[in-house]
């Protein structure tokens, strides 16, 4: 098969390939429903694959935090699937979807609006608050209509990253926010169905284990078909060493506003890590595996809109339709070129973290 036939169609075409694939190498699979529907009434799911063997370490590969991200993390976990069969180097564990929901209704968000990489909080953090200024721009960000044809909202945001700087901006529209339910980057009142699942199976997927490398499979920010490595929590020198000799020196960076990503709240890797660390002697390693695609006006355009379809606009209709395609350009690229160069560098990474273990 060619790289680009291992992206699916839709949630379910995901789903059904990797279930497949899972029964056909002897993987055990395990299905975690939720109680939000698919469109048509379907029924979602979190699904979970485990290889054969138990082994001392342990490579996690998670996909779809972000719904409309899902078929580009489905892809990497069906390449590797095959590529490995029944025999992968290490033991290795799947978790397909995060977010069902939003993988199947072409939403980054899930079906309370919740980002879920702002709902993972910490014990001590409480789901009230929002980033500086992010009131002040809730009126832009978040207008009470559908979408229209003509939008000024990119040169509104143009005029924004002058006046503030963009690490200013990003900071604040992106940090996750818990006091606007309908906006974007809402990060919600109390745990989703998604982090409660995910709380009860994590030592499930740690296993036994010892040494846990975890890559978290995202699309949307920088250049176009590269990835980097983003680290939520500061790694110690074994660490770095370990990601300088599998991957270069400039394949990772800890998260921050000047950098690619941001510093944000209720991120799934500070949450597995703060459950890994629980128990003594295991060294985990947590990586937001991020594949750039377009510009961050024209992604945060996307998302802006598609909320507003959502939220405001008429279901099926011309208007919201339009907005969920592009949102899904966006985030997981038509571009043969794109698919084909996102998955063999998804690949290789992939190959890399698991011969290194």
């Amino acid at each position: 098969m060619p790289p680009t036939d291992f992206y699916p169609a839709d949630y379910l075409t995901a789903r059904q390939r990797l279930r497949d694939a899972a029964g056909r190498f002897g993987w055990m699979t395990a299905v975690h429903p939720i109680t939000a529907r698919g469109p048509g009434g379907g029924e979602l799911t979190l699904d979970v694959f485990t290889s054969p063997r138990p082994a001392p370490a342990t490579l996690i590969l998670s996909s779809g935090v972000h719904g409309v991200e899902g078929p580009f993390g489905s892809a990497v976990q069906l390449f590797a699937l095959n590529q490995w069969g029944n025999s992968p180097p290490v033991r290795v564990v799947l978790v397909h979807a995060v977010n069902p929901f939003g993988f199947a209704h072409r939403r980054r968000f899930n079906e309370d609006n919740v980002d879920l990489n702002r709902n993972f909080l910490l014990p001590d953090q409480r789901y009230t608050g929002s980033p500086p200024r992010y009131a002040d721009l809730d009126p832009l960000l978040n207008p009470p209509c559908p979408p229209r044809r003509i939008d000024p909202f990119p040169l509104h945001a143009v005029w924004k990253v002058l006046k503030y700087g963009l690490p200013t901006l990003k900071q604040a529209i992106a940090g996750g926010q818990y006091d606007h339910p309908r906006g974007i980057f809402f990060g919600g009142h109390g745990p989703a169905e998604s982090v409660r699942i995910c709380g009860e199976q994590l030592p499930h997927w740690f296993g036994e284990s010892g040494v846990v490398c975890h890559l978290d499979f995202h699309t949307g920010l920088g250049p176009w078909g590269s990835f980097k490595l983003l680290l939520d929590i500061q790694p110690t020198e074994q660490q770095r060493q370990w990601l300088t000799d599998r991957f270069g020196s400039d394949s990772f960076e800890v998260c921050h506003a000047d950098g690619v990503a941001y510093d944000a709240r209720g991120g799934f890797g500070p949450w597995c890590d703060a459950r890994a660390q629980q128990s003594a002697g295991r060294e985990y390693l947590f990586a937001c595996a991020e594949f750039g695609t377009y510009g961050p006006i024209t992604v945060l355009t996307a998302v802006k809109r598609e909320n507003q379809a959502h939220h405001w606009g008429a279901a099926g209709s011309d208007a919201t339709e339009r907005a969920k395609r592009r949102l899904a350009e966006v985030f997981v690229p038509a571009s043969a070129a794109w698919r084909s160069r996102a998955l063999e560098q998804a690949w290789a990474l992939v190959d890399s973290a698991a011969r290194g273990m």
